[in-house]
């Protein structure tokens, strides 16, 4: 049985999706920014259809929890190591469904929350198949504090995101900016596949997108919902 999310996720593992799909590219200003990115298949244009990427479930944990960065990363001999945060606004599925229409997309939606969609550009540059293993190591997608229903967030389409390193805001944006509005990335995924119950959508972050590092404090805040707070830490 998939178990539907908590109001407050102090235990993310009860957060318990089929799968986690997340969009690229999907504010234009982080495009722009996309030569400092410079991950494989990341460009200056805007795509013509939502961007859809994998992240699997062994990402999850809960705010207050360490982001860990992995060590075996250092044994490919890189130059440079690079794993960067991204403040995006996620969403909740409620009900199985398929081929949803734009105008009926909010009522398959169970809530919203806050997540981190950190990735590790040094793989995502290089895997041949693509952006999957730099997007799904392991506690490389926060999520919380909490969950805030359909019903009681108003414009979803509406909410200022930030996200801090240290204090510092380096993320400041509204989700107005999205490529792709909630609806349209409903829409489009669920042309694809069928959603269930507890399915996580990330919806894309905005620019100014940096590298982080042991010691490091990441914060995640989104209007109406609250701050999801990660300390950095490197595996030992």
């Amino acid at each position: 049985m998939v178990a539907l999310p908590v109001l407050h996720l102090k235990r993310p593992y009860r957060v318990n999706p089929s799968k986690i799909i997340a969009l690229g590219l999907n504010y234009r200003d982080h495009i722009a920014e996309s030569h400092s990115v410079q991950v494989r298949g990341f460009t200056d244009d805007i795509p013509e259809e939502p961007v859809l990427f994998p992240k699997t479930p062994n990402v999850l944990i809960g705010t207050d929890e360490p982001i860990v960065l992995p060590r075996f990363v250092k044994d490919y001999g890189f130059a440079q190591i690079r794993t960067d945060y991204e403040a995006e606004l996620a969403l909740i599925i409620g009900q199985k469904c398929r081929n949803v229409p734009a105008s009926e997309a909010y009522a398959v939606i169970y809530g919203y929350t806050c997540m981190n969609d950190v990735s590790q550009r040094n793989l995502q540059t290089g895997d041949r198949a693509g952006w999957f293993r730099g997007k799904s190591l392991d506690t490389f997608g926060p999520i919380g504090p909490r969950i805030v229903r359909q019903r009681h967030i108003g414009d979803p389409m509406q909410l200022e995101i930030r996200c801090r390193l240290n204090g510092q805001i380096v993320q400041e944006s509204n989700t107005c900016h999205m490529i792709f509005s909630i609806p349209e990335i409903i829409a489009f995924i669920s042309n694809n596949f069928t959603l269930m119950p507890g399915d996580l959508i990330l919806t894309g972050t905005p620019s100014g997108v940096g590298p982080i590092k042991d010691g490091d404090i990441v914060e995640v805040e989104i209007e109406k919902i609250g701050t999801l707070r990660n300390p950095v830490r490197e595996e030992t």
